[in-house]
């Protein structure tokens, strides 16, 4: 670690040589005099402290801005200054996002408000695709709205989801921005601890803001990353994206739009009846995040080598990376609940959805393949979710879980499939995936004779009658998963 952390200069000495020594130094540049009062070190871009109109603090720090740019770089370091609230600033991360995607997509797409006819194209295709849902699932229909939106309504509609997502590891690097000062120091820098931490809820606002506009301009609806982004109950699909999606496929606009409405109806059911399902997701994400170290050395660096003038270089360091996972058996252990549980769901309605297209679209094989790969590949969340919180949002495993979902609809029909939402106990495991048949086939516990057994206990201890389980015992130990069932009894 340097002596001078952060990049703040020592204050400057006193010349032996008094006023003559005082002139040669500001006149040669070196030392912090008048033309630094503020004892910052020197800044990349700033034109250097002996540079025309060094003899200006305004100008050393921020070079030879105009004023219009001048006030705009005060007014975004007075926000990262004085921010005062979260381990991320959000009002920071909206502005950045609409920013972005005001700017549009680098194929030169932009933003466009919704017409009335899109609108209407929009909740006709959910509206057909979940009467086509209705005889591929059991779970009735999760969307009590169909909206269409543009890509800033979709920002302004899913922030409150990244919040979420991102917190739990932005307040690690917040503490970590903390650890970086010198032991010593710690005790007497209550401030400067407090400016390291808005600068923290800056750059991840900076960097978050930047993320979700980019995503923004890829998404075609709001479960693309199988997760409930938007607000619970309402299915909503991006024309202005759906349109960019199926430029070059060669299917008819009408078919791509409801084939996309029917994936994201599908993820609406899912997420509406499966209550638990939400929580579990999101716990696993934080889960992994809990189990993230933080680059204690490349913060050092990003924050000592902070400009004013540039600070899209902390957003360009973050993209760098500066989280690593703990190699452990719990961190393994999240991962691997994270993808399994990212794959079952993505798996699901892959198959749900392919079951209601496959006899109505023609270019159903095609929309299934292209969506997949586009998946598998990580899609527009991997790179988001990786330089955020170090995490990978692919489900590695969706054509497993797709045809292990598949499987079992031939074993046991559309509501034996979809009963096993009923508990995360009951689901298939990362080992199931590795044998599909062997889950689709194996014996499992009657749970409507667990009940019937229970209810009869009851009724027992009501009527002061010593209970009899023996009887069922054996029934608990049917099917050799969901360890522990069968003694619930117990």
């Amino acid at each position: 670690m340097s002596d001078t952390p952060f990049g703040f200069g020592l204050p400057p000495e006193e010349p032996e040589d008094g006023d003559e020594g005082k002139k040669k130094d500001q006149q040669s540049g070196g030392g912090q005099g008048p033309a630094n009062p503020f004892g910052f070190g020197g800044m990349p871009g700033a034109g250097g402290f002996g540079a025309p109109g060094a003899d200006n603090p305004l100008a050393a720090m921020f070079g030879s801005l105009n004023p219009t740019d001048l006030g705009a770089a005060f007014q975004q370091l007075g926000q990262m200054l004085s921010y005062e609230g979260g381990p991320v600033n959000w009002d920071m991360a909206k502005q950045i996002a609409r920013q972005t995607v005001s700017q549009g997509t680098p194929d030169g797409v932009k933003d466009a408000s919704i017409g009335p006819a899109e609108r209407t194209a929009v909740e006709e295709a959910v509206r057909l695709a979940d009467l086509w849902l209705d005889d591929a699932t059991s779970l009735p229909s999760g969307a009590g709205s169909a909206v269409a939106w543009s890509r800033a309504e979709w920002v302004e509609a899913t922030l409150p989801a990244w919040k979420e997502l991102v917190d739990p590891v932005a307040e690690r690097v917040g503490a970590a921005m903390g650890d970086v000062l010198p032991e010593e120091m710690q005790a007497m820098a209550g401030p400067l601890i407090g400016m390291m931490r808005s600068m923290g809820g800056a750059m991840f606002g900076s960097q978050i803001g930047q993320a979700v506009g980019v995503l923004a301009g890829e998404v075609v609806g709001s479960t693309d990353i199988g997760l409930p982004l938007g607000p619970a109950g309402r299915a909503a699909l991006l024309p202005v994206n759906i349109e960019a999606f199926g430029k070059d496929l060669g299917v008819a606009k009408d078919e791509v739009r409801l084939y996309l409405a029917l994936r994201e109806a599908a993820h609406q059911r899912l997420f509406a009846h499966v209550p638990w399902l939400r929580s579990h997701l999101f716990g696993a994400v934080d889960g992994y995040a809990r189990g993230i170290k933080v680059d204690t050395a490349k913060l050092e660096d990003v924050v000592g080598q902070f400009d004013p003038q540039n600070p899209e270089q902390l957003q360009d360091a973050l993209q760098q990376g500066m989280f690593q996972p703990e190699d452990t058996p719990e961190q393994k252990a999240a991962l691997a609940r994270l993808e399994t549980a990212l794959a079952l769901v993505e798996g699901w309605v892959d198959a749900v959805v392919h079951a209601a297209a496959k006899p109505r679209l023609s270019s159903a094989d095609a929309l299934r393949e292209m969506l997949r790969r586009r998946r598998a590949t990580g899609g527009p969340a991997e790179q988001t979710f990786a330089t955020l919180i170090g995490l990978e949002l692919r489900p590695r495993r969706l054509r497993d879980a797709s045809r292990l979902w598949a499987s079992l609809t031939d074993a046991r029909g559309v509501d034996g499939r979809d009963g096993l939402w009923a508990h995360p106990d009951m689901l298939p495991t990362a080992s199931d995936l590795d044998d599909p048949d062997g889950f689709v086939h194996r014996e499992h516990l009657d749970f409507s004779e667990l009940d019937k057994m229970l209810g009869e206990a009851a009724a027992g201890r009501a009527a002061g009658e010593k209970p009899d389980l023996t009887k069922d015992d054996d029934e608990g130990d049917k099917g050799g998963r969901n360890d522990g069932k069968g003694d619930g009894t117990e």
